[in-house]
């Protein structure tokens, strides 16, 4: 889980809004309740996705109902352009769901501001005593834990084999290809097949950047919350993104722009028209079943000596602090993370669960797909990779930093240097450092 321009603009907007309005709404708010409650109760559960994972999501909290029947859970979904944005205004009007999906940066950022329960609080009601260490820390800002991780996903190449066979382009080997050797295989494919199909269907993202920093000893931000990457990395990556759009490995400026907030099924992977697409794992189903075809996953490029790749929770579940069911909000997650029923319907929807007992419970029931994407997060588990660190207060702005800089780049407004030197002195700002 799951990072655009003029959303992105609007989200930091928002953020910080919703930043400035908290202290005043947090006085006239309702107390929170962590006590167990008796009659029926509504909560509100808010998550981002497509038809698919509403779908199972939506069975899932059926299962649910049936076993609480004292709780109601009302959804709330929609696709991932407008969730935060929407995420940031309710939290400004003190209107959050009781149960919030997050992603990346999003639960440290919302717990430094107070938004977020200390889930201690409610451990009665929320076991995590099953689920894995590295998963647990992934939820955990300054050793308190705020959200509980859905999954386990990881950065892959998804490739469309089909694609490569139509091109008469070998498949690459991912234990030793280089970015040099991706941009050379999204060349040829491009200038191999038909007009408006890719090598590559996307342009390198925020996420990548942290790859392709730690692939260099460094890393997107270090454990005190500083930048952790230098000038001439920053100006690299920008320019390696420019070249894949000069040489047609990847879409022109403007093909990009069009595609940053349009649904899997309408990326050009999900209509079988790219070789090629930097994305996270887990989002091998939803693209298989868009584009109909067999995809498989490759490790980075450029993964050796040092590897960039890490683990990462594709989302996480957290709970508002202003929640008036915080009993029944923690229930909700509860069931969701460590029962087989909610389990054998998400799937791997969300990741590769982090309770090894889900893991079991899904194993035979996973599509060839699942398998596929279960097979490589133990391939990336093996991997000796260095540690990673939640982005400090302010870091979601970063991102939408890096994919508007990018966009100039890719349109010829900036060069790779001045973009580096925009995007250094942007962050800098933008987490106070």
């Amino acid at each position: 889980m799951t990072r655009p321009t003029a959303g992105k603009v609007r989200k930091s907007l928002a953020v910080l809004t919703a930043a400035a309005l908290l202290a005043v709404t947090a006085g006239c708010s309702s107390p929170t309740s962590n006590k167990a409650e008796d009659g029926p109760v509504e909560i509100r559960f808010s998550w981002w996705g497509n038809a698919g994972r509403a779908d199972l999501t939506n069975k899932a909290i059926a299962e649910f109902e049936a076993a609480n029947p004292n709780i109601k859970v009302k959804p709330e979904y929609g696709d991932i352009s407008g969730y935060f944005d929407k995420l940031a205004t309710q939290m400004a009007a003190n209107d959050a769901p009781d149960v919030i999906t997050m992603g990346g940066a999003y639960p440290a950022e919302y717990a430094n501001r107070g938004a977020l329960l200390d889930l201690g609080k409610v451990q009665g009601s929320l076991d995590l005593t099953k689920i894995d260490q590295g998963a647990l820390e992934n939820g955990q800002v300054k050793g308190k834990q705020y959200g509980v991780s859905t999954g386990a996903n990881a950065l892959a190449i998804v490739v469309n084999p089909a694609v490569f066979t139509a091109a008469g382009v070998p498949m690459p080997d991912d234990s030793t290809w280089s970015w040099d050797d991706f941009a050379r295989i999204a060349r040829d494919i491009t200038a191999k097949s038909p007009k408006g199909t890719y090598g590559t269907a996307t342009v390198l993202t925020h996420d990548s950047l942290d790859a392709f920093a730690r692939q260099r000893g460094e890393s997107l931000y270090t454990q005190d919350g500083q930048l952790g990457l230098g000038k001439q990395t920053v100006q690299d990556y920008f320019d390696y993104s420019l070249k894949l759009s000069e040489s047609g490995a990847a879409p022109s400026a403007s093909e990009t722009v069009e595609k940053l907030n349009v649904s899997t099924e309408q990326t050009l992977m999900g209509m079988g028209k790219a070789g090629m697409m930097l994305t996270w794992s887990n989002s091998l189903t939803a693209l298989s079943k868009a584009s109909g075809a067999d995809l498989k996953l490759l490790k980075l490029p450029g993964e050796k000596p040092t590897p960039g790749i890490w683990l990462q929770s594709s989302q996480f579940y957290t709970i508002s602090a202003r929640s008036k069911h915080t009993d029944a909000a923690a229930k909700l997650v509860n069931f969701l993370v460590n029962n087989q029923a909610a389990a054998k319907i998400i799937q791997s929807d969300r990741g590769i669960p982090g309770n090894s007992e889900m893991r079991a419970a899904i194993q035979d029931l996973l599509t060839p797909q699942g398998k596929v994407e279960a097979d490589y997060i133990n391939q990336i588990g093996k991997m000796d990779f260095a540690p990673t660190y939640i982005g400090p207060t302010g870091s979601t702005a970063v991102s939408e930093i890096t994919a508007r800089i990018n966009t100039d780049v890719l349109f010829k407004r900036l060069t790779p240097e001045k973009a580096a030197e925009q995007w250094l002195s942007e962050s800098k700002a933008a987490i106070g450092k």
